[in-house]
């Protein structure tokens, strides 16, 4: 990759963590750019339609145009409409937050949700787009117990484990802590975490496998630990297996997933 595109998604990355905006010398500072480089690329992008300046001389920020490119790739590929019924349906049976994340490469990305309509008015709903941190996720243990375990933990290494500091307070921050749960994910088909990924809540997820048994996606359901408690968990563990045993099968005709199981 040439640097100048690599400093361009640097900074374009950066810009997508401060949706408020920021300073062009801040994101030289983050980017380890010189300002005057900094300066060149953001008019650069600005020409293209990436970014916009707040005001004259002010904070940067992003457009919408990445959210439209990406929003336009997952149309095209088909998967959102062929999987939110199955999503929605879901939601509807366990009250809490369902969401879709597919496998990207190293990367486990949501593309999908759907928020059941749980008593009490307490919701979980975060941003989707969110790529996943492997060691401190429900998906993303859902999807590494479908590994040889050596291959996992390589995965986990080259991400970095999540601190509890920034996550949940059980956030494993060892392959010691970290191996328990993936192999009780792989003994009961889905994976399952408290206070794992946030304080207070809980979350669930199973793997979507193609034919060949590559994993394509993962089904989750997340929700506050009040609620979403470890035994209703295990209630709705079958339920969850069988969305994501359904979203296999019917978004095989998905461009995305086709390319996987090539």
């Amino acid at each position: 990759m040439s640097g100048a595109l690599a400093r361009s998604l640097a900074v374009l990355e950066l810009l997508a963590e401060h949706p408020e905006g920021c300073s062009l010398s801040a994101l030289a500072t983050k980017a380890n750019m010189p300002v005057s480089a900094a300066h060149r690329l953001l008019v650069e992008l600005s020409q293209h339609g990436y970014v916009r300046q707040v005001r004259d001389h002010g904070d940067y920020m992003l457009t919408i145009k990445l959210v439209s490119l990406g929003l336009g790739f997952l149309s095209r590929a088909g998967i959102v409409d062929v999987a939110q019924p199955l999503l929605d349906q879901l939601a509807t049976d366990s009250g809490e937050l369902v969401r879709l994340a597919i496998v990207d490469g190293d990367d486990l990305t949501f593309v999908a949700k759907a928020q059941g309509a749980a008593p009490g008015g307490l919701r979980y709903d975060p941003d989707m787009g969110l790529s996943v941190t492997l060691s401190c996720s429900a998906a993303g243990h859902a999807w590494l117990s479908t590994m040889a375990e050596n291959v996992a933990l390589e995965m986990v290494a080259k991400q970095g484990f999540g601190m509890p500091t920034d996550f949940g307070p059980n956030a494993p921050t060892s392959v010691k802590a970290l191996l328990p749960y993936l192999r009780r994910a792989r003994q009961q088909g889905y994976s399952t975490i408290v206070e794992v990924f946030s304080p207070g809540m809980t979350a669930m997820a199973a793997p979507v496998k193609g034919p060949n048994g590559e994993v394509r996606g993962v089904v989750t359901i997340a929700g506050p630990l009040v609620r979403l408690t470890e035994a209703r968990m295990a209630v709705l563990g079958p339920k969850l297996i069988a969305t994501a045993v359904e979203v296999a099968d019917i978004s095989s005709v998905s461009p995305l997933f086709k390319n996987k199981a090539a």
